[in-house]
């Protein structure tokens, strides 16, 4: 059998730690984790981040590696993750990695187009502009200075559209022009599973899970960031909310029924993006399941 990546991948509270970890000890192995907040030694309640004992059962990888002061990126996360397999690789056949961030999975699996370092000034000035003007002013931005990507973009993807814009006026030219679509061979294979339940189900774990958070915590967690609120890495659904609170915008019930509501928003996002990947089986969240779909005697 050649070397193998399994790739579990699936929106926000379906299960996925868990059962990577079952699937884990199964196949005596480690995972790499695919989050983009998970990384982060400072966020713990709100990304809901593996438990003291799940990361003791299973070595993992990408999980408190890096500082919310630090700037991550989907490259900066192709270049640790390959690097992670390769050494994993020498001592296993099988490895897997875990998340629900498609970018950095579409990174680890065949690499992304090269797009020039961006100046820090442009950036943190289009998203204080974007605060304080809206979508409506990154569209109108976009339009004059960008048209390539005003035409075939993602032009209702706030994110999107300030990534083009940054990318624009640092470099003169439209972000369409660096994006290829060719793919890198990686000297692996990979196995796609997306986990997937219910959405009646899955909006329910996700309203029960911001409950336990608010229980164990997260508004004191999120106070102790207050100082650091206006980093990218806290630009994220549970710590925005309760920013808003501290800060006398919204009452502590609205803020909790934001995030619940802007989770399962997030949630529908990432099914979008994972089921747009033809590649993926989906596949309930369950050990049994997960083997039964692998295409190797397992």
């Amino acid at each position: 059998m050649n070397k193998t990546c399994i790739v579990i991948a699936g929106p926000t509270a379906v299960g996925k730690t868990a059962v990577a970890i079952q699937l884990a000890r199964h196949f005596n192995t480690s995972i790499i984790s695919a989050d983009s907040r998970q990384c982060y030694k400072e966020l713990n309640i709100g990304v809901a981040k593996p438990s003291l004992q799940q990361l003791e059962a299973v070595p993992h990888y990408f999980i408190n590696s890096h500082s919310i002061q630090e700037t991550v990126t989907a490259v900066g996360f192709e270049k640790y993750a390959l690097s992670a397999a390769e050494k994993l690789f020498e001592t296993h056949d099988i490895i897997l990695m875990v998340g629900g961030t498609g970018l950095y999975m579409k990174a680890f699996c065949e690499g992304l187009d090269e797009i020039p370092a961006v100046d820090e000034k442009i950036r943190k000035n289009i998203i204080s502009q974007y605060e304080e003007k809206g979508i409506e002013w990154l569209l109108s931005e976009i339009e004059k200075e960008d048209a390539l990507f005003f035409t075939e973009g993602e032009i209702k993807n706030p994110q999107r559209l300030m990534r083009a814009l940054e990318v624009v006026q640092s470099t003169g030219r439209s972000i369409v022009q660096f994006q290829t679509g060719n793919k890198s061979k990686r000297p692996f294979d990979i196995q796609k599973i997306l986990l997937n339940v219910p959405r009646e189900q899955l909006y329910g774990r996700i309203n029960t899970r911001v409950d336990q958070m608010m229980q164990e915590g997260l508004m004191n967690e999120v106070r102790s960031l207050l100082p650091f609120k206006d980093l990218n890495a806290l630009q994220t659904v549970g710590y925005r909310e309760l920013f808003s609170h501290l800060a006398e915008e919204i009452s502590l019930e609205e803020a909790t029924d934001n995030i619940k509501k802007n989770t399962r928003h997030y949630a529908k996002r990432q099914l979008t993006w994972f089921k747009n990947d033809a590649a993926f089986t989906e596949c309930t969240p369950e050990l049994e399941a997960i083997l039964s779909v692998l295409k190797f005697n397992s």
